[in-house]
């Protein structure tokens, strides 16, 4: 368009000076000047310029009418034909350069009469070479404006570019290391451009960040899983073994005396008596193992099974409290319990009452206290909490932690000899958590141990 706008004004400018030419002959006219000396002062003062091939032809209005030859001329003469009639304007405007130039038949023509039509003027400008040049923009400033385009042209479709295929190269890098979670994780999403492209990008990256955090859980739960499976197997195959060895020797026992009592018939009456008391301690011994081993069985396969209902706490542990006064279990320890009245809770009448009685036997067996006792000590919404303590030894720090496993006995000699089978606090602790509550251990200040548990309230 620039190219284009200038040639178009360094055109006119030629029209404008023809027009010029035209103009000052009519004033010489006006003013008197011999017409000829004026054309041959114009011819002298254009020769060797652009304008040095230029043509004017003045006709008076005599020769226009009678024939075709200007009276006064330079250049070679014009024929009269192209002349029109328009006091004061141009006459003709033909013949511009166009694509089929040829600079034998092409002008640029201005024609012009005088006021009083006395004279007419036609100057006419071939199409020659020095025109052409004239005509041609600069073309060291048009050629600078393109480079400069192109140039500009350049930077911007590089920066465009750059900016487009930045996510893209990023994108490429993030999918070449997609494969490694951590790379994954700490991979920066801010690198990603703020326009679509880049939204798109860091939507990729959200979805794999969390394919990648789907796929650590997985793992996780996983090793979990098998983490459990192998812990099941384990305290199967430790249950076994204590329950084998826990059963050898009441059973060798109560072999041994039965075996002695058969093979001595002239034994005395006080002796047999004796044998056969220690086997039947053993035998019963044995029955309360199998108990446990049948509760703890069950309780595990079957806790989604147990029946759950309201319960008045205090009423149970009531009645616990007059069987073992009864039966003399708890021996020279005294039992007190602090229970409101209508405490109601969630659970098994049977399983509840094993897991006081167990706590009971457990302190009258192994505490060496004189007191025991059953308090509720705090509640929330949901739950009771209740505390069972004696103020005997207590147990030493390092045993705490493996006080509710399986056949553990602080002292086991000692609790073996007081007919206990090491299922007892297991089974409280599995009654509890099946019944939805909780149970921790730890020594008083006071002396003697407190069992914290909680139980669910009544609905």
């Amino acid at each position: 368009y620039s190219y284009q706008h200038e040639t178009s004004y360094r055109e006119q400018n030629i029209r404008k000076q023809l027009s010029l030419f035209n103009s000052r002959v009519l004033y010489a006219y006006s003013n008197g000047i011999e017409i000829q000396s004026f054309l041959n002062s114009l011819k002298y003062f254009f020769d060797d310029s652009n304008f040095d091939n230029i043509r004017v032809s003045v006709f008076t209005k005599e020769d226009y009418e009678s024939s075709n030859q200007p009276t006064y001329f330079i250049g070679k003469p014009i024929d009269k034909d192209y002349i029109i009639e328009q006091t004061g304007e141009d006459l003709t405007d033909e013949g511009t350069p166009d694509e089929t130039f040829d600079p034998k038949t092409t002008y640029y023509y201005k024609g012009v009469k005088s006021n009083d039509g006395q004279i007419y003027v036609y100057t006419a400008m071939p199409y020659s070479v020095s025109i052409a040049e004239s005509l041609r923009a600069n073309d060291v400033s048009f050629w600078i404006l393109l480079s400069i385009v192109l140039a500009s042209t350049l930077v911007i479709t590089y920066l465009v570019s750059n900016s487009l295929t930045r996510n893209v190269r990023t994108l490429r890098k993030f999918a070449t290391d997609a494969n490694s979670l951590t790379e994954t994780a700490n991979f920066d999403e801010s690198q990603f451009t703020h326009d679509e492209l880049g939204e798109i990008s860091r939507e990729i990256v959200k979805i794999s960040r969390e394919r990648a955090e789907a796929i650590k859980k997985s793992q996780r739960e996983h090793d979990i899983a098998i983490h459990a499976i192998e812990e099941k197997a384990r305290i199967k195959r430790q249950l076994t073994n204590n329950i084998n060895h826990e059963l050898k020797t009441p059973v060798g026992v109560i072999k041994g005396y039965l075996d002695t009592v058969l093979s001595a018939p002239d034994m005395d009456e006080s002796t047999r008596n004796y044998f056969l008391k220690r086997a039947q301690e053993n035998t019963d011994r044995l029955c309360n193992l199998l108990s446990d081993v049948s509760t703890m069985t069950r309780l595990e396969e079957g806790s989604t099974n147990i029946p759950i209902q309201n319960l008045d706490f205090h009423d149970l542990v009531f009645g616990i409290d007059n069987d073992f006064q009864t039966s003399g279990v708890t021996k020279n320890m005294t039992f007190e319990y602090d229970i409101p009245l209508d405490c109601e809770v969630r659970g098994n009448n049977g399983l509840l009452t094993s897991a006081i009685s167990n706590l009971m036997k457990n302190a009258a067996l192994h505490s060496h206290g004189t007191e025991m006792g059953l308090k509720l000590v705090a509640e929330s919404k949901k739950y009771f909490t209740f505390s069972f303590w004696d103020n005997g030894t207590g147990v030493p720090t390092e045993h705490i932690a493996h006080i509710f496993d399986r056949f553990y006995r602080v002292d086991s000699g000692r609790s073996r000899k007081s007919g206990g089978t090491g299922l007892g606090l297991p089974i409280v602790k599995n009654i509890i958590e099946a019944l939805g509550g909780s149970i921790s251990v730890h020594n008083r200040s006071t002396g003697g141990l407190e069992f914290l548990f909680t139980l669910e309230k009544a609905k």
